[in-house]
């Protein structure tokens, strides 16, 4: 094989390749008399088919699948000989021998190569993680939304006007233009005031009535309202108040503790605490995280690969487009350029990718690695997202290889973190909830 280096700028590579088409014809000869020996044939005993039928039948077939592992395994002998670790996939272009016409195998290839990485000194990492105690106020106010879901309503005995929280049935005509619309009546509808589920407008112009008492309101349709002929358009409902019933919050006591299957009060009150404290050890995580991809990017010094910057930032772009396609974008956002909103993206992905690599390399040296039993366990959370599809979502993975590794980055990521955190020095710090909730914007 003999490799000449045609491009060698900056973290860009190219090289022409060209292999010998005796090495070439070799490897094909070899595999058709293993196609021929596995050949069954009216006519042949087992193992017994002629090379040249098998030439005939699949030669075709057999030098393709000869040429592209040829490629394959020069590459990878041209890297490894160089000690290049390529960033992406490289780019090949066959320049002759792509048939079986007794030419040499030459090829191009043009690859960006990964930089060389060197971890900085880490003996001086110094971490903060924040910790919020679990008061008996969050608990309280979990144990009042429990009793809200499970709350019932009574029926209001004396005639007073309907009141925010109250839940009124109403008869009620839909008209456009003084005509009623198609799928706009309706009787005995229940409408809490004060909640959602109406058009905005409908139940406020509601509250003050009384039962018995009749109404003419006027509301619009939102833009993106369900039935086109309606969205964005102004329509009349003809109101009639009818019975009032108010809402009763459930007791918090052991009977309803009893009621989602616990043996007291005190039991619900510890589970919900575990929770509680669970979601404040994710946050504290979240950001000591955060902070320890700060200091590493004040740390990292060298270039990052052009095409996959040009990757991370084309993700990122994509859902900034969604955002403003859907009205999401934050304010701070929405007061810049096309130009500086790009810049500002743009330096996020270089981050992104430079932080990636150098935590590749980091636990590239020392030994950081994800277990079968580790990606295992990763399949079957993802599984269990997916409740009655569990059998479906394994068969995935099973049939997509592919698939299950994208988890393994993720995990190997958090290993490396964790043991990045092992290794810093941590101060602990007791904050209050809001101030552990209080995340600033991400860079990563």
């Amino acid at each position: 094989m003999q490799v000449t280096e045609t491009l060698s700028e900056g973290l860009k590579r190219g090289f022409t390749v060209t292999v010998p088409a005796a090495e070439i014809a070799s490897k094909r000869d070899a595999r058709l008399k293993e196609v021929a020996a596995n050949l069954n044939l009216p006519g042949f005993r087992p193992g017994k088919v002629p090379v040249s039928l098998a030439k005939q039948r699949y030669g075709e077939s057999v030098w393709a699948e000869v040429l592209e592992q040829t490629v394959s395994d020069a590459l990878r002998n041209v890297f490894d000989e160089r000690g290049i670790r390529p960033a992406g996939q490289p780019k090949v272009d066959l320049v002759s021998g792509q048939t079986d016409d007794g030419k040499d195998l030459e090829f191009t290839v043009e690859a960006e190569i990964l930089p060389e990485i060197a971890v900085p000194d880490l003996s001086d990492l110094a971490l903060t993680r924040l910790k919020a105690n679990v008061s008996d106020e969050a608990i309280n106010k979990v144990l009042e939304d429990i009793a809200k879901r499970g709350r019932t309503f009574e029926v209001v005995e004396e005639v007073r006007p309907v009141a925010k929280g109250d839940v009124v049935a109403i008869d009620f005509v839909g008209k456009r233009d003084g005509v009623p619309f198609e799928g706009g009546s309706a009787e005995d509808v229940n409408v809490e005031i004060g909640g959602e589920g109406f058009i905005p407008g409908f139940a406020e112009q509601i509250e003050g009535m009384k039962p018995g008492e009749e109404k003419v309101i006027t509301v619009t349709f939102p833009e993106d309202y369900g039935a086109t002929e309606l969205a964005g358009k102004e329509a009349t409902f003809d109101i009639k108040a009818k019975q009032i019933k108010k809402p009763v919050d459930a007791p918090i006591d052991d009977e309803l503790a009893k009621k989602m299957g616990f043996e007291s009060l005190d039991q619900l009150k510890d589970l919900i605490r575990k929770q509680i404290e669970g979601e404040y050890d994710q946050l504290s995580r979240l950001r000591i995280k955060r902070e320890l991809l700060d200091e590493l990017a004040k740390k990292t010094d060298f270039t990052a690969p052009e095409g996959m910057v040009d990757a991370e930032f084309n993700q990122i772009w994509a859902r900034v487009e969604e955002d403003r396609k859907s009205g999401q974008l934050d304010d701070e956002d929405k007061n810049k350029d096309e130009e500086t909103l790009r810049a500002d993206y743009r330096k996020i992905a270089e981050r992104r990718v430079k932080l990636g690599l150098l935590l590749a390399e980091i636990g590239r040296k020392n030994n950081i690695t994800v277990t079968p039993d580790e990606l295992g366990r990763a399949v079957r959370a993802e599984a269990m997202r997916y409740p009655g599809q569990e059998k479906q979502v394994f068969e995935f993975f099973q049939k997509n290889p592919q698939a299950a590794e994208s988890l393994r980055g993720p995990i190997f990521e958090n290993k490396v973190v964790d043991y990045l955190i092992e290794l810093a020095k941590v101060t602990d710090k007791e904050v209050t909830p809001e101030e552990l909730s209080d995340i600033p914007p991400a860079n990563i």
